[in-house]
């Protein structure tokens, strides 16, 4: 191995290792700080002059400086966040009331075939029944047979019925007392409404205690023949709240 000169002071290197150590400085950088790592592994001598120390401090900055930004950028979505589940909640909302408007729309106070009117549903049958099966057919719907409460809804009713031309029951007898009329609710006809009988009428002929609509008026008739009837209930809300 070939050696060189060196003074006494100092001892003598290896000429391969001088090489190495001297190509190792031409390939780092000079003035970037950031030498190449393993460099200072392989040689002792970069050791000695104290330069690993600076590249582990550098090390740690750039580490450091990393965590911050990765910090910086978690901390910078959550307003973001936040502000998109806001947009969503709204967006939600907007659907939910636009829906709620369509189903108004499409909510009926009366089922299908009912006729509505001040807030209540009537219904006029297609077929005949006697007076009792009568009163079971709109019980069946959630209904009753038709109890008067107002001189509106009873021209509303005569003038339906007289349309038809058809003999229709109403909720009104004298089953339990002859001569004193009640509604199905059990409420007593009032003498207001004695100007809707018809001339003559009630007059009970043949046990006639069921009232049905008859011409422009009222007519007292046997329970057990058939006719038309008309049930009544409330109407449904379509409130939206």
């Amino acid at each position: 191995m070939e050696w060189v000169d060196k003074p006494d002071s100092q001892e003598p290197m290896a000429l391969d290792e001088q090489e190495l150590i001297t190509s190792g400085n031409r390939l780092s950088p000079r003035g970037s700080g950031f030498p190449q790592i393993h460099g200072f592994k392989n040689f002792p001598g970069c050791l000695r002059q104290g330069r690993a120390p600076l590249v582990l401090l550098f090390l740690c900055l750039m580490l450091f400086a990393g965590l911050l930004v990765a910090i910086l950028v978690q901390v910078s979505k959550v307003p973001r966040a936040q502000g998109l589940e806001h947009s969503s909640q709204e967006e939600i909302h907007q659907v939910l009331t636009q829906l709620k408007a369509r189903i108004a729309l499409l909510c009926r106070p009366c089922p299908w075939g009912w006729r509505s009117f001040q807030e209540n549903c009537y219904f006029f049958s297609d077929s005949q029944r006697n007076w009792h099966d009568s009163v079971t057919a709109c019980e069946e719907v959630g209904a009753q047979l038709v109890v008067i409460k107002s001189a509106e809804e009873q021209n509303f009713l005569q003038l339906q019925a007289s349309g038809y031309n058809r003999l229709t029951w109403m909720g009104l007898s004298d089953l339990k007392h002859e001569g004193t009329w009640h509604w199905l609710d059990g409420s007593p006809l009032l003498p207001s409404f004695a100007q809707y009988w018809n001339q003559g009428e009630p007059n009970s002929s043949g046990e006639e205690d069921c009232a049905e609509f008859k011409d422009k008026g009222w007519n007292d008739s046997r329970c057990d023949l058939s006719k038309f009837w008309v049930c009544k209930k409330p109407a449904a809300s379509c409130s939206s709240d």
